[in-house]
């Protein structure tokens, strides 16, 4: 490794420290509070009243009391206030009768999947001066992305840098570059827990962390670490009032063994188990982002299911799932108690370029960004308001700065006979894409 990383601090993660109370009791003591506070002002504008009263009854003289003070402007022959001349104060009261109403607290969440950096991809980048720019993968889904109060991607491969050397598959490494492009195009989080996080080694995860530390430090990482004690951190969003904890694991690294056991976070039930209940401790909401399953299916497998009710039991309140390169259906699942949580089982590919053709292959052209809009409850409570998915086609054309991502919805029959998969599959079309959304999502998406 060279002296550039002798000195590597682990990024420091945004996140709150354990509290002595939890996020409930919180609520339960600020509710009490809120509570002898109306009651005080009730009692204030009680008082107020009955002062008022005792004024009328003692100021009413009968038929011989001093005329009213629209009848004395009348006697002495002046106008009576209209309704352009309102008493003072009264616009001023009704404004902060408004402003004082309380505003829904809401957080507005997307997910998008694999960023599958394949070989013409890399090459997409690199501009005639030597530099690397892929703001391109983003043109056409920036707006969604940022529109969102917390945005996250699945970046399937490391991003070592190109003193690595950049490659594809099978052993993918990504310049830091593509990094700069997710933040440019809004994303908030990323999650690098994939089976590819190995792919280059410690030097290349280490390299990974230090490009997010020193160029992004805003950005949340999840999924790798560079100590155990930044593992051991639950990491926690905050937006809108509502606090929202984050986890992200993988089912493995293709084999590589990890050279410290801290450096990935697996799929290991106690692991998952503990990080799972201290996270419901500390949060009002929990995501996880599991990369799981099998590739290839649209079906969850037997082991997806099993891992989404462990973490159902567990406190989870919304699964973000990726790895099968395909999309996958969403469903919620409900424990016997009545908790319910969310399951987009897999969001596919965001964008890739794969080199296999054949029957089935076109299926890999399409991902999904997941939508979720998330409000507290007059009980205090932080949950799923609204909810949705948007199709999106990874539209492949060579050359610097082609391949992009379109939203199904913004997709044509021209499009689709340009990109390159029609010719990987014949099966590809606009028609299919629609087909493929209806059979897995159905009326979701629509």
């Amino acid at each position: 490794m060279t002296d550039r990383y002798e000195d590597y601090r682990p990024p420091r993660r945004r996140h709150r420290r354990r509290r002595r109370w939890s996020a409930k009791r919180w609520r339960f003591e600020l509710t009490r509070v809120g509570v002898l506070l109306v009651l005080i002002a009730l009692l204030v504008l009680l008082v107020q009243g009955c002062r008022a009263v005792v004024g009328l009854i003692a100021g009413d003289g009968g038929e011989d009391a001093a005329p009213s003070q629209s009848n004395a402007a009348e006697s002495s022959g002046g106008e009576t206030a209209g309704e352009e001349d309102a008493p003072a104060g009264t616009e001023d009261a009704a404004a902060q009768e408004t402003e004082a109403e309380p505003q829904a607290e809401e957080v507005t969440l997307v997910m998008v999947g694999d960023v599958l950096l394949h070989t013409p991809l890399q090459d997409s980048g690199l501009r005639a001066d030597g530099s690397y720019n892929y703001d391109h993968f983003f043109t056409h889904t920036r707006d969604l992305i940022s529109a969102a109060d917390l945005a996250l991607a699945n970046q399937e491969v490391i991003l070592g840098g190109t003193e690595l050397g950049l490659s594809g598959y099978p052993a993918f490494n990504g310049a830091f570059e593509v990094g700069d492009a997710l933040v440019n195009a809004g994303f908030d989080v990323v999650c690098h827990a994939t089976n590819h996080a190995l792919d280059k080694g410690e030097e290349g995860l280490l390299n990974c962390l230090n490009f997010w530390q020193t160029e992004h430090p805003d950005i949340g990482v999840l999924g790798i670490h560079a100590s155990q004690a930044d593992q051991d951190e639950i990491y926690l969003y905050e937006e809108n009032g509502i606090t929202i904890a984050l986890l992200n694991y993988t089912y493995g690294t293709n084999g590589i063994a990890l050279p410290q056991p801290y450096e990935v976070d697996l799929l290991e039930e106690d692991r998952v188990i503990a990080d799972l209940e201290r996270a419901d401790e500390l949060a009002d909401f929990v995501v996880v982002a599991p990369h799981w399953g099998t590739e290839y299916t649209h079906t969850p497998s037997q082991e997806q299911e099993d891992w989404a009710e462990l973490f159902l039991a567990h406190g989870a309140d919304l699964v973000l799932g990726t790895h099968p390169h395909v999309i996958q259906p969403v469903e919620w699942l409900e424990d016997e108690s009545g908790n319910r949580m969310l399951v987009y089982y897999s969001l596919g590919n965001f964008i890739n370029f794969t080199s296999d053709s054949g029957s089935g292959v076109a299926q890999r052209a399409l991902g999904a960004m997941a939508q979720v809009t998330l409000t507290r409850g007059e009980d205090g409570e932080v949950s799923i308001s609204d909810y949705g998915v948007v199709p999106l086609v990874a539209h492949m054309v060579e050359g610097t700065g082609n391949p992009t991502v379109y939203p199904l919805s913004d997709y044509t029959e021209e499009l689709a006979a340009q990109n390159a998969m029609s010719e990987k599959d014949s099966a590809f079309s606009l028609a299919y894409c629609q087909e493929l959304s209806d059979e897995v999502f159905g009326e979701l998406w629509r």
